[in-house]
């Protein structure tokens, strides 16, 4: 029999709940599935933490965690995943736009592709134009820099085998680019079109500065997966393009002045006096800056912990315990 864990984040979705339980639990019900929901109240300011006490009363395959002020979507996810207990664990939001009718589907590809993550494609969505329309150029974007190649890595639904999530760690806005995380340790990645559903309560909590966020999410998640154990690589290989480029205006200047004196009684050229002497000087400058960065980094890099937690629980609903 399956087991299977959800984890989905809440931010005033109070409505939602009631039917996103029933609907979730029709489904493993009708395909004999063992489940747990793991609501993580992530500040909510209306009556979501007391619609997820009731349904843990009503279901004890219910647990709820609650913030005390809202910390993010990777935050919640971060603790929602510590909690899972499921061998599959699924990704979802709580407005009731993914549809748990697509569970046995992700769960088929799982299995008979032999992926470890599925992300889900909301290939005909029903969002407003101006939030799909800056969607697609960035997944574009993600999927040219980081060559995992998803239609959709913004989409919440997503499946993970457990082993996967023990070894990412989330922070600040990096939720959305687990798979991309996941690839970089060399976990299988895939993707399933899912059912995109309409909004049927509240309003979407994203707006125009998730575009920005997104963006320099991305340039973190690149720099990550591709020199976060050896940010001298990327730090170094700039400082020595700068001592490169400065060699070369330097090495110009010095010709220059040769020719100058072997061909004119008196000389005409004064370095001080070009302002690409200058370009050469600072060059050097910036290489050495960032060089001593690189080492800095290394050595940052190589003491700092990752097992600090970046948010703070309020009350819990775990098991049979409620705090």
């Amino acid at each position: 029999m399956t087991f299977i864990s959800a984890v989905i984040p809440v931010f005033n979705e109070a409505e939602s709940l009631p039917e996103l339980h029933r609907q979730f639990s029709k489904v493993c019900g009708e395909h004999n599935y063992e489940y747990e929901l793991v609501f993580i109240d992530d500040g909510s300011t209306d009556n979501s933490w007391e619609c997820i006490k009731e349904l843990h009363t009503k279901d004890p395959r219910i647990k709820g965690i609650r913030f005390r002020r809202n910390f993010g979507k990777a935050a919640a996810l971060n603790a929602g995943f510590k909690e899972a207990t499921g061998k599959v664990v699924f990704t979802l939001d709580a407005d009731l736009q993914d549809d748990p009718e697509e569970i046995p589907n992700f769960l088929e590809k799982l299995e008979s592709e032999q992926l470890d993550v599925i992300s889900g494609w909301k290939k005909k969505r029903y969002d407003p134009w101006h939030k799909v329309g800056p969607s697609r150029i960035f997944n574009k974007m993600v999927s040219t820099l980081t060559k995992v190649k998803l239609h959709d890595h913004n989409c919440g639904f997503k499946c993970y085998r457990r082993e996967v999530l023990q070894e990412v760690h989330l922070y600040g806005e990096l939720h959305r680019f687990v798979p991309v995380l996941a690839a970089a340790r060399g976990y299988k990645v895939g993707e399933v079109i899912v059912n995109h559903r309409k909004r049927q309560f509240g309003y979407s909590k994203y707006g125009v500065r998730r575009i920005v966020k997104g963006f320099l999410d991305l340039l973190t998640v690149y720099m990550l997966t591709g020199y976060g154990h050896r940010p001298q690589h990327f730090v170094g290989t700039l400082g020595l393009i700068c001592f490169g480029i400065s060699g070369l205006l330097t090495g110009g200047l010095a010709t220059s002045w040769i020719v100058d004196r072997m061909i004119n009684d008196q000389p005409t050229i004064h370095l001080h006096e070009r302002a690409i002497f200058y370009f050469a000087l600072v060059g050097v400058i910036i290489g050495i800056q960032l060089l001593m960065t690189g080492f800095l980094a290394e050595l940052i890099t190589k003491q700092t912990s990752r097992d600090e937690q970046i948010y703070a629980i309020s009350e819990s609903l775990l098991d049979e315990d409620q705090n």
